[in-house]
């Protein structure tokens, strides 16, 4: 913590969480996801300016990208207000009730009259080029041991196109995705810690799971984080998706400011900024590779491509910088070629000799381009087009760095790190929807009331008084599948609360323990077990037992018939066992009498295991030594 503290680091967090209403926030569609698609459309988007003459950064970055967007469109998901073909219909008061239930909760202040905004966003997750958007809640706060947490806005928007393929020329959504109601909780920059930040997201999913609600599963919720320290700038990440990976993006991100900002300072000890845009010169270096072993470069060539390369002027061994793990500087650079010029990567002088350039090669790229001691080189190939854009994109990122930190937007990688993604949005990018009638929350506010969530403490009390446990009310609090272990519970209320919160939290991972499939295992599955265990036809010590086998690798036995084999054997059954086992242990059992009931339970359980719980095996046990024994 301390180390944090001495960066000045601060953290931003914006949950963004689906809600489960039964249709879109603009339409009636439903908000389910579908692979039927009926059409394909395609569309070219462009920004405009705003109504102060202004075009936003981050829209004319994605224009300049120059890719054609397809959209294929569900026949039951989407409709002509997905297409941009119709306008939107009337907000869906459902989502807005829990928008302001969440401002309520975080004891801020709901907006007297709710007015739908049009965010500019031209990247083709959505078909009119912006995002409806519509704040209800302002203030508010969350408390963490650590300190309070500021709630800055609570907002309900319409979620994005489903991105299916990024291709050079194009790129492809599915539709029916867009208009999915999200709630977006925002907060302060005021999480001064890795740890504490995901605290502070797991605070906030829990209470909107506590509604009951929301979405779950793989998508449904996402958090983006604005990081910043020292001397840095607030960096957007985006696309968070797992809670466990929030502490090492944020101090990933706090190790890549620190070294960008020591780049910064070594780079205007050796060299003006002034300096390096003058001596930065680009240049056709094609014929030096001609005859080049690098099979990229062939490829390329034989394409009819080039080979082209930029000065770096003061860069030597800061291009092969480590800014994070498995991330250096260059390829800050690479990401930045990849995102606005499409071309594969660079190579630059820190990691040469490398990929099939040569030593000799790489000395002839230094003498043609006219290095001195302290500088380094960029390389591309491709088509010359595309290189001419790619030459000024480094040429510009190489810029940036004499000033330290860019300000830009990020999306978050699966090992904790991140990439560039586009620079950070303007103010020039909202102004009004003027399709959507404002909303005067005054008039729901009673309602809204009636979902508010109880606070985490509150629950984990309720659901100790149904007989968890501290520690499995606690897992249960915890999980996403809240929601469906209290509908399981009022639905087979004759199946212990503990039976059915062990199996959901406790069996599952024992299964995935075991080698098991557990991705396997659907919603339907579990309550298809819970069923069976309620009508009395399976016992719960044979959860794990049907569970494993229907999660085994290469298994293809549906549930039902795995279910069938572990059937509860019925008390005349169990007897018969009992008697059987008796006789063949006989001499043992006159021995030991009562002694013997461990021996006997032991052998009775490995035949009747998965279809007898212990408890009635054992009464059994003793019922039959005590007539047996007298």
């Amino acid at each position: 913590m301390s180390e944090y503290k001495s960066l000045g680091l601060k953290v931003g967090l914006e949950v963004h969480q689906q809600i489960n209403t039964p249709i879109k926030l603009f339409c009636e569609c439903p908000t389910s996801l579908e692979e039927d698609n009926q059409a394909m459309i395609e569309r070219y988007l462009k920004p405009v300016v705003s109504e102060l003459g202004q075009v936003d950064v981050a829209a004319f970055f994605e224009w300049e990208k120059g890719k054609k967007i397809v959209y294929e469109v569900p026949g039951r998901s989407s409709c002509l207000v997905e297409c941009d073909e119709e306008p939107p219909h009337p907000i869906n008061i459902d989502a807005i009730k829990l928008g302001l239930a969440m401002t309520l909760a975080f004891n801020g202040e709901p907006i007297d009259e709710i007015f739908v905004m049009r965010k500019t966003v031209i990247d083709g997750s959505n078909t009119s080029g912006f995002q409806r958007t519509a704040i209800v809640g302002l203030g508010g706060h969350i408390k963490d041991i650590e300190g309070e947490i500021s709630i800055q806005t609570i907002a309900i928007e319409e979620d994005a196109g489903r991105k299916l393929e990024d291709a050079p020329e194009y790129v492809k959504y599915n539709l029916d995705r867009l208009g999915i109601p999200l709630i977006e909780i925002s907060t302060g920059p005021d999480i001064r810690s890795p740890e504490q930040a995901k605290r502070v997201a797991l605070t906030i999913g829990q209470m909107l799971r506590l509604t009951g609600k929301v979405k779950r599963g793989l998508g449904t919720i996402r958090q983006d984080l604005n990081v910043s320290i020292n001397g840095g700038v607030k960096t957007e990440i985006k696309g968070v998706q797992e809670l466990d990976l929030i502490p090492k993006i944020i101090e990933n991100e706090a190790k890549r400011q620190v070294e960008l900002l020591k780049i910064k300072d070594e780079l205007n000890s050796r060299i003006t900024k002034e300096e390096f845009v003058r001596r930065a010169l680009e240049m056709d270096l094609t014929k030096l590779f001609i005859s080049s072993k690098s099979r990229l470069v062939q490829s390329e060539l034989r394409k009819g491509g080039k080979v082209m390369g930029v000065l770096a002027p003061g860069f030597k061994g800061i291009l092969g910088r480590q800014l994070m793990p498995n991330r250096r500087f260059g390829t800050e650079i690479s990401d930045y070629v990849k995102a606005l010029a499409g071309l594969g990567g660079i190579f630059h002088s820190d990691e040469l000799p490398n990929y099939g350039i040569t030593e000799e090669e790489v000395r002839d790229v230094e003498k043609e381009l006219g290095l001195k001691e302290n500088d380094g080189f960029v390389i591309v190939v491709g088509p010359e087009e595309r290189i001419r854009k790619a030459l000024q994109v480094i040429k510009d990122r190489l810029a940036q760095a004499f000033d330290g930190v860019p300000k830009e937007t990020r999306s978050a990688n699966e090992d904790g790190t991140s990439k560039f993604m586009r620079p950070q949005p303007g103010s020039a990018r909202m102004y009004p929807e003027t399709d959507v009638p404002s909303i005067l929350s005054r008039e729901l506010l009673d309602e809204a009331k009636k979902i508010m969530p109880p606070t985490p403490e509150e629950k984990l009390k309720i659901l100790m008084s149904i007989g968890l446990n501290e520690e499995l009310a606690k897992q249960i609090l915890n999980s996403p599948r809240l929601d469906f272990f209290e509908t399981l519970v009022q639905k087979y209320s004759n199946v212990p609360p503990t039976v059915i919160a062990t199996t959901l939290e406790n069996t599952l991972k024992y299964v995935k323990s075991q080698g098991g499939n557990v991705d396997k295992i659907s919603d339907e599955d579990i309550e298809t077990l819970i069923a069976s265990l309620s009508e009395g036809s399976i016992s719960k010590d044979s959860l794990s037992q049907i569970l494993l086998e229907y999660c085994a690798p290469n298994s293809s036995s549906d549930l039902k018939s795995i279910i069938s084999k572990y059937t509860t054997m019925s008390d005349e059954e169990i007897v018969k066992i009992v008697k059987e086992v008796i006789v063949r242990y006989r001499e043992e059992v006159k021995e030991k009498r009562e002694k013997a009931f461990s021996l006997l339970m032991g052998r009775v359980m490995e035949k009747v295991r998965g279809k007898a719980e212990g408890k009635k095996v054992a009464e059994i046990i003793r019922q039959v030594m005590k007539e047996e024994l007298g």
